[in-house]
């Protein structure tokens, strides 16, 4: 099981990442690539954040679909995601193996080249 401060340790080890202020969102060179799930509980009411949710972007919607066709009961997407290279992930049900390569791979889907360049020879 893992939770949003495993999240955030993860995220913010990443170069050049920061966190949004008031906001349970990361990003690396202004472009996000982890964020709270914003749950839609009520139809015609503004959406909520979930705290055990996480979007996170991947590299492609291939890389999408792969996830969400494993057994893994941790991966979903909903209607507002279709398109988007990005997938929801539950926190509860991941390891935290799982989490890190979530946000690692999700941190190299929007990094410029560079920076992964870099991150990737050190």
């Amino acid at each position: 099981m893992t939770t949003q401060d495993d999240v955030r340790r993860i995220a913010l080890s990443l170069p050049e990442t920061t966190e949004q202020p008031n906001r349970f969102e990361f990003r690396v060179r202004n472009k996000t690539f982890a964020a709270v799930y914003p749950e839609r509980i009520h139809p015609k009411k503004a959406r909520v954040p979930n705290p055990d949710g996480l979007v996170v972007r991947v590299a492609s919607l291939e890389d999408k679909d792969a996830l969400l066709a494993t057994s893994h009961e941790a991966f979903f997407t909903t209607d507002h995601y279709n398109g988007y290279a990005s997938v929801i992930v539950w926190l509860s049900k991941l390891e935290p193996d799982e989490l890190e390569d979530l946000i690692v791979d999700a941190w190299h889907a929007v990094a410029p080249p560079d920076l992964i360049a870099a991150f990737d020879a050190s």
